[in-house]
């Protein structure tokens, strides 16, 4: 996968292997062409896309009329679709908007209108009685809420691999370990210079998420700035599920969207994020006023949550620009698209943004002649908790033993699960990247009882591949 490419030079090179690069990727392997995805750490889904909220947005409070509004609304049924089709687990909780004093309450009509101009007409508005109903252990002083039916959760990681993985199966060349460092005009094809050697494309197409505005200025513009946006959450216990069953949102006001509560499709429940700009593009570190902070909203909207036990605490980074919608923009001279400013809602919209990427390029003179010879979609291991594991499937444990011997005990990983990991299209480059595709180490003991045999299984693999 990282051995030094047979093509000299690629029809369409991608920069960034997250959600929206993968789904880019994808999405032009299934036409005649020979694509290249560059990511710049050494497993995909490593940068924004493995640290976020993980929900499903109908995109019903989108901006109005912007590319970001129509992109989610698309990206929700594209990927809603995909999902059905590659076994990525979703759960389809619904969420409800909570108002806690007159302005927010007053707010509840004017977002309902917004929702109906993003095309989505499900939700409802209801009084405090409905609001407690729906979540009973809600802190009190709620005064009425917004329903969102059709809010979802589903795992991003799974759907960032899945993305990759199709990409890899339609022919597309994963390049890890390739950070771009400068850009050159070779005439007929562009030559980027990487950490890992010089990659040659006729087309580029930019998706490198929080490194998109260097990128974009490696190929002479100063369009945007990217500000790294800290969004510190804190991951409760499997047993605080029965206290939440769908998606708590705060009203949005002007001071910006705030701190939520959320099951997760791992079992748990979710508190968070934060919203804190930084300067260090690498600081996903966690911090003691965040802890404080979120603690404090908790206390309001979910009081008993708090007497339950944190098991992780994790932050990520938001690529926020200075700008208010998506920044898609083709360069047919340069042979150059960017993708920049996709934000959080990127995991939603990223297939819908391949489709919009896709017709860019073909109007800029990139033939896409579609494909026949298609693989069938990757079917992904299933990571949901609501769904059957392989530890419960007694006809897999029966053709398989290892399905049936349990390595994490927190979560309910088998030895299977992590043999197939590592014989997969895409195998983690390390623990972390292991732990995203079985969930290994990532319960309540964070890898202390089976981080000795996690580990070990990774060494055996990397011995045998040498």
């Amino acid at each position: 996968m990282n051995s030094t490419p047979s093509i000299t030079t690629y029809d369409v090179a991608v920069i960034g292997a997250g959600i929206v690069g993968s789904a880019i990727a994808r999405k032009l392997a299934g036409h005649e062409l020979s694509v290249a995805l560059l990511e710049a750490r050494d497993d995909v889904g490593d940068g924004t896309s493995k640290a976020n909220t993980a929900i499903l947005h109908t995109g019903f409070d989108a901006t109005p009329g912007t590319l970001e509004s129509r992109l989610v609304r698309e990206g929700y049924r594209l990927l809603s679709e995909y999902a059905e089709r590659t076994g990525i687990p979703v759960e389809r909780t619904g969420a409800l908007l909570v108002a806690w004093n007159q302005e927010e309450l007053d707010a509840l009509p004017g977002l309902r209108e917004k929702a109906e101009r993003n095309g989505y007409t499900k939700t409802r508005i209801v009084g405090p009685d409905e609001v407690y109903r729906q979540v009973p252990h809600l802190g009190e002083g709620a005064l009425g809420g917004l329903t969102v039916p059709d809010e979802s959760i589903i795992c991003t990681w799974t759907t960032n691999l899945a993305l990759a993985t199709e990409a890899v199966q339609r022919g597309a060349t994963l390049l890890l370990n390739r950070r771009v460092h400068a850009v050159e005009d070779g005439g007929e094809h562009t030559v980027l210079r990487t950490s890992g050697g010089d990659v040659r494309a006729r087309w580029v197409v930019n998706a490198a998420g929080l490194g998109a505005d260097v990128v974009d200025r490696l190929f002479g513009y100063d369009r945007f700035t990217v500000t790294p946006r800290r969004g510190e959450l804190l991951v409760y216990d499997k047993l605080a599920r029965p206290l939440v069953d769908r998606i708590v949102l705060p009203v949005p006001t002007s001071r910006g969207k705030g701190v939520l509560i959320s099951p997760t499709i791992y079992g748990n429940v979710m508190l968070g994020p934060t919203a804190e700009d930084r300067t260090d593009r690498t600081d996903t570190g966690t911090s003691e006023e965040g802890l404080e902070f979120l603690l404090g909203k908790g206390e309001k909207l979910l009081p008993e949550l708090l007497r339950e036990e944190v098991t992780a605490t994790y932050a990520g980074l938001r690529a926020a620009i200075d700008r208010p919608d998506y920044l898609i923009e083709a360069d047919a001279r340069r042979r150059y698209v960017l993708v920049g400013g996709i934000r959080s809602t990127g995991l939603t919209s990223g297939m819908a943004v391949a489709e919009h990427v896709a017709g860019l390029v073909d109007k800029a003179g990139l033939a896409l002649r579609p494909r026949e010879d298609l693989p069938e979609p990757p079917r992904m291991p299933n990571l949901g908790e609501a769904f059957l594991r392989p530890y419960q499937d007694a006809a897999r444990i029966a053709a398989d033993p290892a399905y049936g011997t349990v390595v994490c005990f927190c979560e309910r990983v088998t030895a299977g699960e992590i043999r197939d990991a590592l014989r997969s299209p895409i195998p983690p480059a390390g623990v972390e990247g292991l732990r995203r595709r079985t969930r290994a180490m990532n319960g309540r003991c964070q890898g202390f009882f089976c981080g000795a045999e996690v580990n070990r299984s990774m060494n055996t693999r990397q011995d045998d591949s040498r």
